[in-house]
């Protein structure tokens, strides 16, 4: 899983991104909340860990923000000394998927991520069958059909295809789909992403004719966007 990590305290930074990195997620941190604000803008992450205390900004309006303005839906786990209910009933109700009070254990954090890495797994595997007019995806037979009519493709055409559909209207990095599609954390030349995009979107003929539009996002990535047909 792709992390973000926010927290000022530097042996606490560096012990938490340890711990995540040994267990094979791939963990980037920032101290300050504008700086991790414009971050989680310019790519993509799987799961958010948010300090609550923090010198140029307060948990909760990093929340909000996150949320609300810029309406952007990533699990996050919050980790605060504060351990009121009162508190953890704040960091809930703004939109929070967990709460930590520190010191934070290791095995506990470690726990906790792999519920929501588990969950996210079972919210995409649920569904064999996924259907998004006139597409329809058949998970177990991995086969794509347009109106009914099979749409020959690779494994890794299939899989970059299903990503898209899974997250309709939000960006995607290209540094995210490597890791995703190819199992690879970027070493793997970013035009091969470009030209996956690009026979995806030839196969399928996206169009707004067919109601969807596959944009560009300069500098970032695609959005898979839904649109009115023409």
């Amino acid at each position: 899983m792709r992390v973000i990590y926010l927290e000022d305290d530097p042996a606490q930074m560096e012990m938490v991104s340890m711990w995540l990195e040994e267990s094979g997620h791939s963990c980037k941190h920032f101290t300050e909340g504008k700086s991790f604000l414009n971050e989680i803008q310019r790519e993509t992450y799987d799961i958010a860990i948010l300090d609550w205390e923090l010198p140029d900004m307060c948990g909760d309006t990093i929340l909000q923000t996150l949320r609300d303005t810029l309406n952007i839906d990533i699990p996050v786990v919050c980790t605060t000394v504060r351990d009121q209910e009162a508190n953890i009933v704040e960091a809930l109700t703004l939109g929070a998927d967990d709460y930590m009070t520190k010191p934070i254990g290791r095995d506990e954090l470690l726990a906790r991520v792999d519920a929501i890495t588990r969950r996210l797994t079972r919210s995409n595997q649920k569904q064999m069958i996924h259907e998004y007019p006139p597409y329809r995806f058949d998970v177990e037979a991995r086969k794509l059909t347009d109106n009914g009519v099979n749409i020959p493709m690779t494994e890794k055409e299939f899989m970059l295809a299903r990503l898209l559909f899974q997250n309709v209207g939000r960006m995607l990095s290209r540094a995210f789909v490597l890791e995703t599609v190819w199992g690879t954390r970027g070493d793997l030349d970013t035009r091969t992403v470009d030209t996956h995009v690009s026979r995806v979107r030839r196969k399928l003929q996206l169009s707004p004719e067919k109601g969807w539009r596959l944009k560009p996002v300069y500098k970032f990535g695609y959005r898979l966007e839904k649109i009115s047909p023409t």
